[in-house]
């Protein structure tokens, strides 16, 4: 009963999306006020309706019916709790109902806080967002119903891929998603715009909040999946570029672009046209994304292998959703006009700066993802584009983006002298400098990748220091009255300090690890000592643990199962290895890696053991035993400052969390403010 009541619902909430896409759209067009009203109680119900049909499949996973197809594919009754839950998304339809939740939800909540919003605006933008869940909800019950029941009911199910075992999963997905799906609503700001042919301060103002709302998300999604990759697939690595990885990447650094170009129109009433374009990219990029992982174009650990029909039936969304806001904008753009005139040195002109860096290098990832696609299409021959491919053509673009980040921060709007800007950061410049070369010289001469890393982190985070400085007035007022003037500052500006040391630390991770890193790859008897780094590993052995054995037993845990999970019974079969990590006489970590065997899926997964601190990570892989019975391949790594990059992401995100919180955002703008002088007839 409580399937078929979702199934219902999502039915019914397609419905009401057809209401919404229509009625307040033809009501704003025609100006009656009580259609463009009905565009915010139809997003809250469409809401509701796709959260009872959400709800109704997290009970069938949870309770393990296994008259769903899904829930037979993807499920099994030994599998631990938090994975029946997260299973609910770990497969193709269950994972789509989850992307159209997030797209009500973004719809529902612009419904409740968007009041001040001016009506025509708000029910334009609500009608586009409910054209695009039409779209998926069409796909999703059409294509990829998530509640089609079996004909026979079976014992058990077919269990969840190994991979997706893990609490990665609980939060990895959601987050993407979040920032993925969020970027759907600066599109329908976008088209909303260009529909009323008006693009203003007052728009910018509210693209802003929800734009940084997905970025965040976004942030956050990525470094959980580039993490979820570090510990759980065993490669050792953080960030592979795969075609997967990149789809996330490619909105991520347009939005953040975005999030500037934004600052402008509201600031200045500059930049209308290019703005608008980034939003309609933004999510075109998203839904690039989308295509990628469900249209089996691709192999990738990330990607659902699904036939081609439900490809062709996304591509069609694509082309739709692309084609149709591209040509909109190529109609309405040549009307718009800048009304802020600012001189080549300028803050706006360093934002304009900072979009095209970020701009190139997306186009960078862009063709290095999608460019063997077109290349096996044209003439069938298949090539691959790896990491050497980016770390020449993207590196440095992020190269000049960190270089210039602390001077365009500093210049004033309209117009500013740069040679004023460069005296105030000389000494940002030349301690940065210093630091470089002592690590340089520390390091006694070698690659320059990590001094140079290092020596732009420094400069990132020095010069947001100088800011801070200037900004509160330290030279004036003395300590206490500065301290004072900074915490009157709005949230948004301690926002951005945040976020840009954030990526600071990110950078420094990133060069310390890429330029330092050891790795040792041997065959070890129990008894031996591997060294790595500055310590020494000391194989102790291999445990094997039965099916069904509980977590909590033994003295080994790995990525936080035991704490997850306490004595739940284990749904694989697993080697334990035991590696004592010793410095001199003293030991550090007991590290256990395992390699497990999943009987229902017949699958085997490598389950790394990581000691992790500020300083650096200790990366352990057990691999297969060897035919004399006693020896094991063994992986270790010491990975200088591993840690500092996503703990970097992190600051990023609560930099743009902070941002988020000001009043300013919080609010929106004042009722009745008016709206500015329009910029194309409506």
């Amino acid at each position: 009963m409580i399937v078929e009541l979702g199934h219902f619902a999502l039915t019914l909430a397609l419905a009401v999306a057809l209401f919404q896409a229509a009625v307040p759209l033809y009501g704003a067009g025609r100006g009656w006020v009580d259609w463009m009203r009905a565009a915010a109680p139809a997003a809250l119900v469409q809401f509701l309706l796709v959260g009872i049909a959400f709800a109704a499949l997290t009970h069938a996973f949870v309770t393990s019916d296994f008259s769903l197809r899904i829930v037979y594919e993807n499920s099994h009754s030994l599998k631990p709790a938090l994975y029946k839950f997260t299973g609910t998304w770990g497969n193709h339809e269950g994972s789509m109902l989850l992307w159209v939740l997030i797209l009500a939800l973004f719809g529902g909540l612009v419904a409740a806080f968007g009041r001040r919003l001016p009506l025509g605006l708000k029910a334009r933008t609500l009608s586009v967002q409910a054209m695009i869940a039409v779209a998926f909800l069409a796909f999703t019950i059409f294509t990829s119903n998530p509640f089609e029941r079996l004909p026979q009911i079976p014992l058990n199910g077919r269990d969840l891929n190994p991979l997706l075992q893990d609490i990665g999963l609980a939060i990895h997905p959601p987050f993407l998603y979040l920032g993925y799906v969020g970027l759907s609503m600066a599109f329908s700001f976008a088209v909303a715009a260009l529909i009323e042919g008006r693009v203003d301060a007052t728009w910018a103002r509210w693209v802003r909040p929800w734009t940084l709302a997905a970025w965040v998300a976004l942030t956050f999604g990525i470094a959980l999946g580039s993490y979820w990759a570090y510990y759980e697939l065993g490669w050792g690595g953080w960030w592979f570029w795969d075609p997967v990885e990149n789809a996330s990447f490619m909105p991520w650094l347009l939005a953040t672009a975005l999030l500037h170009s934004a600052i402008v129109v509201e600031k200045r009433s500059s930049l209308k046209v290019w703005t608008i374009l980034l939003a309609i990219l933004a999510f075109s990029l998203s839904l690039i994304g989308t295509f990628l992982v469900r249209s089996g174009v691709i192999t990738s650990v990330h990607a659902f292998a699904n036939d081609p029909d439900r490809g062709v039936f996304i591509l069609g969304i694509l082309g739709v959703a692309i084609i149709g806001s591209l040509t909109l904008f190529a109609i309405r753009a040549p009307a718009m006009r800048s009304e802020g005139v600012f001189q080549p040195v300028s803050r706006e002109a360093a934002l304009v700066f900072n979009n095209l860096v970020l701009a190139v290098a997306c186009a960078v990832v862009f063709v290095g993802t999608l460019g063997p696609l077109f290349r096996e299409f044209i003439d069938g021959e298949k090539i691959s584009v790896g990491a050497p491919f980016y770390e020449l053509a993207f590196t440095p673009f992020m190269v000049i983006l960190l270089l210039a980040l602390p001077v365009g921060a500093m210049l004033a709007w309209k117009r500013a002298s740069l040679g004023a800007v460069l005296a105030r950061l000389w000494w940002a410049g030349a301690a940065a400098l210093a630091i470089g070369g002592a690590v340089w010289a520390l390091q006694e001469g070698g690659a320059l990748l990590a001094p140079v890393g290092i020596a732009l982190a420094a400069w990132l985070i020095l010069g947001a220091l100088t800011e801070l400085w200037e900004r509160g007035g330290f030279a004036r007022t003395g300590f206490g009255g500065g301290l004072r003037r900074l915490a009157g500052l709005p949230r948004a500006d301690w926002g951005k300090w945040i976020a840009h040391a954030g990526l600071a630390l990110s950078a420094m991770g990133i060069a310390a690890l890429t330029a330092w890193e050891t790795e040792d790859i041997r065959l070890a008897k129990p008894g031996d000592r591997i060294p790595i780094g500055p310590y020494v590993l000391e194989f102790a052995g291999v445990e094997s643990l039965p099916l069904g054995a509980p977590f909590a037993i033994g003295q080994c845990g790995n990525e936080g199962e035991r704490a997850f999970k306490g004595t739940e019974a284990r749904n694989f079969r697993t080697e334990m290895g035991r590696f004592r990590l010793m410095d001199g006489d003293t030991q550090v970590a007991l590290m256990c890696p395992e390699k497990r065997d999943y009987p229902v899926q017949r699958m085997p997964t490598t389950e790394a053991a990581i000691d992790s601190t500020l300083a650096r990570d200790v990366y352990v892989v057990l691999g297969d035993r060897q035919t004399d019975g006693e020896s094991w391949a063994v992986r270790s790594y010491h990975k200088p400052l591993a840690a500092w990059i996503w703990l970097g992401c992190l600051v990023m995100g609560a930099g743009g969390l902070m941002s988020l919180s000001d009043r300013r955002f919080r609010v929106g703008t004042v009722a009745g403010r008016p709206r500015g002088k329009a910029v194309a007839a409506e």
